[in-house]
């Protein structure tokens, strides 16, 4: 198929980030956003890229996207997702935190807490934390996935049940709109699951762009969360599910 130069380095710039928008790509290549919106169908019904309101995304399919391109998607909503979730957990709490570019940045948000024991299969969130004397880190065996340093496999699962914790901060890489938390690796799953069920209060952390994508493995469904913290929430149907099931829904753009 024929691309021109303007479409190759729109799909490698989306490789690059993860998604580009409409408006950043018209101004970068000094064309209308008509022009751009035309230029993401044509990618989009070739499927290089999958369109979202705004923009397109790099196409997740039933593989991940790279770990550092997944950093660089709404990194400002992540860091802001991490600093309300940070404010949820008390000092000397217990806590688990699973696998995923915006648990990180919960983490990150969690280093002027005192007297914390944080239980993780993320190794990045390990190494982040480790250095903090008023931390605590316990970390998981298993198997290290290289694609980005998370723990999985029976293994995993099999330490994390040893645990009873106050808090468990979970990622997803999809939201469906009937409320399922989907992922794509079935060994990353199990553990999640086994965090949900050993935690007294589960906070799910995920940015408005997990409802346009999809995945194939299922983790559970957001009634089973007691605090959903997202950058924003347009969906009437996943508002209903959080007032019918009791879950707190915090905004932090609102």
């Amino acid at each position: 198929m024929f691309l021109s130069e303007r479409h190759n380095e729109i799909i490698q710039m989306a490789k690059d980030n993860g998604r580009v928008l409409v408006d950043d790509l018209a101004q970068h290549f000094a064309v209308t956003p008509q022009t751009i919106r035309k230029d993401l169908n044509d990618l989009c019904d070739q499927r290089l890229l999958t369109r979202i309101h705004g923009g397109a995304l790099f196409p997740s399919g039933i593989e991940n996207m790279e770990y550092e391109a997944r950093r660089k998607i709404a990194a400002d909503e992540k860091e802001a997702i991490g600093l309300a979730a940070a404010r949820l957990i008390p000092d000397h709490a217990s806590l688990f935190i699973n696998i995923g570019t915006t648990t990180e940045a919960v983490s990150k948000a969690l280093l002027d807490h005192d007297g914390l024991m944080v239980i993780t299969n993320n190794i990045n969130v390990a190494n982040r934390m480790r250095v903090y004397p008023s931390i605590e880190v316990v970390i998981a065996g298993g198997v290290v996935r290289g694609s980005d340093g998370g723990v999985v496999g029976e293994a995993a699962v099999d330490f994390i049940k040893q645990f009873k914790v106050d808090y468990a901060v979970i990622g997803a890489s999809a939201i469906d709109d009937d409320g399922a938390l989907l992922d794509f690796d079935f060994r990353e799953v199990k553990v999640a699951q086994a965090i949900i069920a050993n935690a007294r209060h589960v906070i799910l952390v995920a940015d408005a762009t997990k409802f346009e994508r999809t995945a194939p493995v299922r983790i559970g469904h957001l009634s089973q969360v007691d605090t959903f913290i997202t950058d924003r929430c347009d969906l009437p149907a996943i508002r209903n599910i959080c007032r019918d099931s009791e879950v707190e829904l915090i905004e932090t753009t609102s």
